[in-house]
């Protein structure tokens, strides 16, 4: 399978090293590892957004499709357009479909058929292989400074817009609205 970056194995782990990926990134991502069952930092994870490659930056999924397979890792229902490429695996004595980034060839996860309709896939990825950013909130929220969040997106004289259905959090984690 032919991917359109190609880095060397030096090249990968520097990469991830600069963008502070988790310790097992290069070992999911560069070699097929798989982190333990419920370890994952984004499976119990419920914000909006989309998650993209660790390695590249491609968009791979967007929340409206993650759901709780009780399986220990993220799931989703379906992959965005093109972005993920699938290929059999026959390691550790099964046979498997593996999902990788259509972009770089980073190891996501499997997809197996036993996922919701309408798809009936459950994408079950591993957590160290992308990272989470946030939706943007509703368009007709103007781009002014608000004294009460970051990131800033209306005015100080308006009700947040995106208090209930976009978590703003503060640094340290905690949730916060405006």
């Amino acid at each position: 399978m032919e991917f359109a970056i190609h880095k060397s194995p030096e090249q990968w782990r520097e990469l991830l090293a600069a963008k502070a990926a988790e310790p097992l990134a290069y070992a999911v991502t560069r070699q097929a590892a798989t982190e333990r069952p419920f370890s994952g930092r984004y499976e119990a994870h419920w914000a909006q957004g989309r998650y993209h490659c660790i390695c590249c930056g491609q968009p791979l999924f967007d929340s409206g499709t993650k759901f709780d397979a009780g399986c220990g890792w993220p799931s989703f229902s379906h992959a965005l357009s093109g972005a993920v490429s699938a290929r059999r695996d026959h390691s550790h004595g099964m046979v498997r479909t593996e999902t990788l980034c259509s972009q770089c060839g980073a190891h996501l996860g499997h997809v197996f058929d036993d996922g919701p309709a309408p798809t009936g896939l459950r994408y079950c990825m591993n957590s160290a292989t992308w990272r989470r950013r946030p939706s943007r909130p509703p368009s007709s929220a103007s781009s002014s400074p608000c004294s009460a969040c970051k990131p800033r997106w209306h005015s100080p004289t308006t009700t947040c817009p995106t208090a209930m259905t976009w978590p703003l959090r503060h640094p340290t984690g905690r949730r916060r609205s405006c």
